[in-house]
């Protein structure tokens, strides 16, 4: 390690204890930005009362963030991989914080979604990067594992924290200010990492140029399928708007596979997946992502709208996620010890198809059963996405571990849009399109329950055969972030 002075980090720190700053502004960044992905569904319903806004609208005020934020993260990690992933970090989060602040300017549904979409523009210029970088304070490997257990409990954490904190502030402040509360969060990101986390070296970065095409080839594909599951709500599903977009979306993701492949410098390497491991990994975040996603938007609309629940009432309901994220740990961990990546990930997609056909019976049957299916999810969550991203990590070239951070992010954002979209287009399909105000109907309360147990019944199926189809191509390593630290650093 060389010799440093106080204004300049060191390249990389002995511990976690010294590395304390950089590693809590990375983490206090990666929250944000995870915690921004949920923390408006709490307060959809107030949203919707006072812009006035329907049910594919409100579908949108969370998809437009994850759908910008899933189709630029490639991007993202392929720049910082080339201009510096520091000086990447640090743009974003000044961008996140002034576009967060614009709230106040927002009057219209179609206002905050535009503003929505720009802000997960400028999430995307952080995501990836936060864990690239997380990765490189540390030599040693084991170090370098716990560090990422660290960031993906806080992430998976912040998504899952979100409606809570967001009910929690709706009961004292006006829905703006769950955006505007982002402004002074990053300028302490901001400060952390300029004081903690060393600049990128020469050595470290790549010289290819920027894969430009591909980035807007594949903003077209994720954002041309997302908007077919809408458009066909909105205009029938063989209108001409719909059929132009799915046909668009195909088109698209045709043009970027031959692109990719073709490219001297491609944005995203197609022959990475010819590594079981790293194919598989970003298959089952998909699926993950999806079932999370899901719950957690069907739920919001659940305990609010057909239960009457208070949004701090309705945010505490989630707790049982929240804590069985961070107790799942040990479980997750005996899993891939005792068993090994491929089993203990198809015991995690077992877990999560079964836990959505449990809510499917449970949302006519009160809170309890749902309470459980939510235990059991999040334990298949903890299981699969911790390991697949760990695996995919350690898949990845030394000096690609932005894109393959971003290849994580990006499968799991992907998931995130679909389970919104999905659950989104079925409830306004099976129940209404517009959500009324004040207390429900008994007719309409049973109406969307029979919505749900449609939707979760489909998930059960979608998430996990996907989930089960990623997690069968993973290697038997049994490895795992938390208990890396009691074997030897690699050499």
């Amino acid at each position: 390690m060389t010799p440093t002075t106080t204004s300049t980090p060191p390249r990389t720190y002995p511990s976690l204890r010294a590395a304390w700053i950089p590693l809590a502004a990375l983490c206090l960044a990666f929250f944000v930005e995870m915690v921004d992905n949920t923390l408006l569904t709490i307060a959809l319903p107030t949203i919707g009362r006072d812009l006035d806004s329907g049910t594919t609208s409100l579908q949108w005020v969370t998809g437009a963030y994850s759908l910008t934020f899933g189709g630029l993260l490639l991007t993202a990690g392929s720049m910082a991989d080339r201009l510096g992933r520091r000086r990447v970090l640090l743009v974003g989060l000044v961008a996140f914080g002034v576009v967060s602040a614009c709230v106040v300017l927002v009057s219209s549904a179609g206002e905050l979604i535009g503003l929505r979409a720009v802000l997960g523009l400028t999430a995307a210029a952080m995501a990836p990067i936060t864990n690239s970088l997380v990765f490189r304070l540390f030599d040693d490997q084991a170090l370098r594992m716990r560090a990422m257990t660290i960031m993906i409990v806080v992430g998976l954490s912040g998504f899952i924290l979100g409606p809570l904190l967001g009910g929690t502030a709706l009961a004292h402040v006006s829905w703006e200010w769950l955006l505007l509360v982002n402004a002074p969060i990053a300028l302490i990101a901001f400060v952390g990492v300029r004081l903690g986390v060393p600049a990128d070296h020469p050595d470290d970065l790549t010289s290819d140029a920027l894969d430009l095409p591909g980035a807007v080839l594949s903003i077209a594909t994720i954002g041309l399928a997302c908007y077919s599951l809408t458009s066909g709500v909105e205009h029938g599903w063989l209108s001409v708007v719909t059929l132009a977009s799915v046909l668009g979306a195909v088109a698209a993701g045709i043009a970027f596979v031959r692109h990719e492949r073709r490219a001297a410098a491609p944005m995203l390497d197609l022959g990475l997946f010819a590594n079981g491991t790293v194919r598989g990994a970003a298959i089952a975040q998909t699926g993950t992502s999806i079932a999370m996603a899901s719950v957690m938007f069907g739920l919001i609309l659940h305990f609010q709208y057909a239960y009457g629940w208070s949004p701090v009432r309705a945010g505490l309901a989630n707790l049982p996620l929240i804590a069985t994220m961070i107790l799942a740990t040990p479980v997750s961990e005996w899993l891939a010890k005792r068993f090994g990546h491929r089993i203990a990930c198809l015991v995690g997609a077992a877990l999560l198809a079964g836990s959505l056909a449990g809510m499917a019976w449970s949302v006519d049957h009160g809170y309890t059963p749902i309470a459980i299916s939510m235990v059991v999810m999040t334990i298949g969550l903890r299981t699969v996405m911790t390991i697949c991203a760990v695996a995919l990590v350690e898949a990845m070239p030394a000096n690609r571990t932005s894109i393959g951070t971003a290849l994580n992010d990006t499968a799991q954002e992907v998931g995130t849009s679909i389970g919104t979209a999905v659950v989104g287009t079925l409830i306004a399909v099976l129940v209404t399109t517009q959500l009324p105000a004040g207390t429900w109907s008994n007719e309409l309360v049973q109406s969307f329950f029979h919505g749900e147990r449609v939707t979760y019944s489909i998930l059960a199926v979608v998430v996990g055969l996907v989930a089960a189809l990623g997690a069968s191509t993973l290697t038997s390593s049994r490895s795992t972030d938390e208990h890396a630290a009691d074997t030897p650093p690699a050499r």
